[in-house]
């Protein structure tokens, strides 16, 4: 019954050797309005729909968008570091840990849709300021060892966008509510 759900709805991530400075500006409008995808997405789900895991043994569908509004606040002052230090090591959180915390669990998701709005609006935001060699600015991450410009974590998070609306809408689908694809 599971096996037709993917795994990454908007395909895994690989990067886009020739995505180049461009894109900056299709990548911002991707993040722009994802916001009001996952609100479209999310429409029209009750409490019970929210509280399906998308997979077995996965997070719920409540998780996934409270994960989404905590990823992107960590990548959003991410940049704010990477952009006021010389590549500075940033602080990692244990994501799972964050889905398990009783808002994420059992909390209403109005309240997270309007904060990544505000979120993501600030975020674009910043990003539309940006001069071309503040893309190439640099951070460390202390668990992985990676040291990814801001352009490359940008394209991953335009993917990490499209890949948990995909989840909801998997869901949405499975709750036999209408959709329109996008990831």
């Amino acid at each position: 019954m599971t096996d037709h759900i993917p795994i990454h709805p908007a395909g895994p991530f690989t990067r886009d050797p020739d995505a180049d400075a461009g894109r900056h500006v299709t990548w911002i409008a991707e993040l722009a309005a994802l916001p009001a995808e996952l609100r479209a997405a999310a429409a029209g789900l009750s409490d019970a729909h929210l509280d399906v895991p998308y997979r077995p043994g996965a997070w719920t569908g409540r998780q996934i968008i409270h994960h989404v509004a905590d990823s992107h606040m960590n990548c959003y002052i991410r940049c704010k570091w990477t952009l006021t230090e010389s590549e500075p090591l940033i602080k990692a959180y244990d994501e799972t840990s964050w889905a398990n915390l009783p808002d994420s669990r059992e909390g209403p998701i109005d309240a997270i849709l309007d904060l990544l709005d505000a979120l993501h609006r600030a975020w674009t935001d910043l990003l539309r300021r940006l001069e071309p060699e503040d893309w190439m600015r640099r951070f460390r991450h202390p668990e992985t060892g990676d040291e990814p410009t801001l352009h490359e974590a940008m394209e991953y998070y335009v993917w990490h966008g499209r890949h948990h609306c995909g989840q909801i809408l998997s869901i949405r689908r499975r709750a036999g509510l209408p959709t329109t694809d996008r990831p």
